[in-house]
């Protein structure tokens, strides 16, 4: 697989279409106890917390609030305190809204909010893993996420990557494709390629990276 040159508008919307009808039916399975689980990838917060700062920034980008220092630590913090007398259901019931509103907004807006559909994904996988549940930034979505991420590390001009993956039959290039950079060398199979690039844990994974140190891969950070 390699990244197309030229932007998918439509393609951060049907990442999150893809991942809402995966993760919604999860989570209304769910007991309201599994909400108080902590996510491991997001110290000090909960499933829950993740959920409402998930659910709050689509709500953002759907009804276009950009406040100053919106998306900062602090903002996502009153988000979530916002949402703290909030039933889990309507937590669920909002971030739904929110996957399903928001790929058109996004698709409008020429790239600004790719990162934040990549990033909605990302967390759909800090709670399953927070959960044990299988599938933890992978699923019917990572065709969809690895080529976003692909997009997404070009446009920023990310340190350039050849990733040749276990479980997808063509390479992914990311970050810079100019060819003025030597790209460094990635083999393993594509959840941890994310896990990477999302800073969160391979502990346990088995993969090469060669040209780059892992702490320069993080997008998020």
């Amino acid at each position: 697989m390699t990244s197309a040159e030229v932007r998918d508008p439509e393609l951060p919307g049907r990442l999150l279409i893809t991942e809402r009808d995966a993760l919604i039916p999860l989570l209304r399975q769910r007991p309201d106890t599994d909400f108080a689980r902590p996510v491991g990838a997001c110290p000090g917060w909960s499933v829950r917390d993740v959920l409402a700062h998930c659910s709050a920034a689509l709500l953002r980008v759907v009804e276009s609030r950009f406040e100053e220092g919106v998306f900062s630590p602090e903002a996502n913090d009153r988000d979530i305190a916002e949402r703290a007398e909030w039933t889990n259901a309507r937590v669920v019931d909002e971030l739904e809204r929110g996957m399903t509103d928001a790929g058109p907004v996004i698709a409008a807006a020429g790239g600004v909010f790719d990162g934040i559909a990549l990033g909605e994904w990302v967390h759909a996988g800090d709670v399953r893993e927070a959960w044990g549940e299988p599938g933890a930034y992978a699923g019917a979505g990572l065709p969809y996420a690895l080529t976003l991420l692909a997009a997404v590390t070009r446009e920023r001009g990310h340190v350039p990557l050849h990733a040749d993956l276990d479980d997808v039959d063509e390479p992914v290039r990311l970050g810079d494709v100019s060819g003025t950079r030597t790209p460094a060398r990635f083999i393993g199979d594509a959840a941890t390629l994310v896990r990477l690039y999302s800073g969160r844990t391979t502990a346990g994974a088995s993969y090469e990276l060669a040209g780059v140190k892992e702490t320069e891969l993080n997008i998020f950070g």
